[in-house]
């Protein structure tokens, strides 16, 4: 393992950073002479290399842009208004101030030295490293169309759950206030693009949302004319999923009122109108809301590491690394979670789902404590735990090693899962409580407004009943 003595470290940090209009200051460790591990990044991979090295004989700094750990797997309920913010954030100082080893840094890493071992925050420290471990995720991505990141939000943090929040809420207020019908239907028409878990998800709670928790809330509109679009350029939804799964959950989607569009490519969002190609014919769509939930790209560390390092990135930006999971060239740094194009194991490589993040955060962990005394570790392998997605109420789809589900079952089974992982007891206990009130009474209690519905000027007539 390379190690560099602190002095050599700072200077040569000091040497790199010299033309940054920000001092430069060290931050120094806690404990001197301990192993310095940092971890940048407090999402799943993240969190849980700093849990396992929670009493091991190191010190452990995590960074982080955010003061939160964020279950991103309900995300979707929050832009649907089922869940709020804090019900799946966990504060990462709350989690590990029980470890007396662990510190959390705000800050946002701008640079990694792998010749000094010092990892560049924005604000000018530098925090040195023996051990790193880059675990930051991934964002989403418009194959080439970033412009349409304006008219068709992702979904991968709080503050995206929130604008699809206003916008879904928004459109139902807006299409109560126009007399307009075009518009109107306009408005209650909803796109998501992208048929993977993510918009198989949302498009069912947006189906619940509409036909079932809003149609007694309005009096000019009925919500239950909504319509709700699922896109999706594959030949069936949840590609990953088996085929008699995926079958199941497009069924399910149709009979909760979603209609599903396979083999159907976007190729313009301009306003509120949708272009798709589904084979040789183009088609036009108008919608008032569309929501993306289709395709990842490295947000910017992966860029960083392969700069500083030298390391090999896919066509999504992943950094490909070792079966060790750590750099080829570098064999102190490892990558973690979505970030990690890991193809040792089976004919692709392991997906960017929270369960591999979480197995490779443990491994890495655990390897870092073996090294410390001159031991090894077998080559990380991911043991698959299955697959899940929840389509609406009493519907879900589960693939497991050893059986797949589908229905009531595979839907309390999800339940169970998400309530498990959720890291905190009190988010257990709120989300728990929310669900069963959200049951039965089928009303969404977090469907919040903040920003204004109406630009000045806009037409806001009451719409003529019927």
């Amino acid at each position: 393992m390379q190690t560099v003595s602190r002095s050599d470290q700072a200077a040569r940090a000091q040497d790199t950073a010299r033309e940054d209009a920000s001092p430069t200051v060290e931050v120094p460790p806690v404990t001197p002479g301990k192993h310095q591990v940092v971890i940048i990044g407090g999402g799943f991979g993240g969190l849980y290399a700093a849990q396992q090295l929670g009493r091991a004989d190191v010190e452990v700094t995590l960074i982080d842009k955010r003061n939160f750990h964020l279950f991103q797997p309900l995300l979707y309920q929050v832009a649907t208004g089922g869940l709020s913010p804090g019900d799946i954030a966990s504060p990462l100082r709350g989690i590990l101030s029980a470890q007396k080893n662990t510190r959390v840094l705000m800050g946002e890493v701008t640079n990694v030295d792998p010749g000094a071992q010092v990892v560049s925050l924005a604000d000018g420290r530098i925090v040195p490293y023996d051990s790193l471990i880059v675990a930051t995720g991934m964002s989403h991505f418009y194959f080439g169309r970033d412009d349409w990141a304006e008219v068709a939000p992702g979904l991968k943090t709080v503050e995206d759950a929130l604008e699809m929040r206003r916008r879904i809420f928004a459109a139902f207020e807006k299409a109560e206030n126009t007399a307009d019908p075009e518009l109107r239907q306009t408005l209650l028409t909803f796109v998501i693009v992208g048929g993977g878990p993510t918009g198989v998800e949302l498009a069912g709670a947006l189906a619940e949302l509409a036909f079932h928790t809003l149609p007694n809330d309005f009096r000019h509109i009925d919500t239950t004319d909504s319509r709700i679009l699922l896109i999706e350029g594959m030949d069936r939804v949840l590609p990953p999923f088996p085929p008699e799964l995926s079958t199941r959950a497009n069924t399910d989607l149709e009979k909760m009122g979603v209609e599903v569009l396979t083999q159907s490519l976007v190729t313009d969002i301009s306003g509120h109108q949708i272009t798709l190609k589904q084979g040789d014919e183009v088609t036009t769509l108008q919608a008032g809301t569309v929501l993306w939930a289709a395709g990842v790209r490295d947000p910017g560390m992966g860029g960083i590491l392969a700069a500083s390092t030298g390391a090999e990135r896919d066509r999504s930006g992943r950094v490909i690394v070792n079966n060790d999971l750590s750099l080829p060239t570098y064999p102190n740094i490892f990558v973690v979670g979505d970030l990690a194009h890991f193809a040792h194991q089976g004919d692709r490589p392991l997906p960017g789902v929270a369960p591999v993040a979480m197995q490779e955060g443990k491994y890495v962990a655990k390897l870092i404590q073996k090294q410390l005394r001159n031991d090894t570790l077998p080559p990380f392998e991911y043991k698959d735990t299955g697959s899940l997605a929840v389509i609406g109420r009493h519907a879900a789809v589960v693939n497991l090693p050893w059986a797949k589900l589908t229905g009531f079952f595979a839907w309390f089974v999800w339940l169970f899962v998400h309530i498990f992982y959720l890291i905190e007891f009190d988010n257990k206990l709120v989300v728990m409580t929310q669900w069963v009130a959200n049951y039965l009474t089928r009303k969404q209690g977090s469907r919040l407004i903040t920003e204004k519905v109406f630009e000045k000027g806009e037409a806001r007539a009451p719409a003529t009943p019927g």
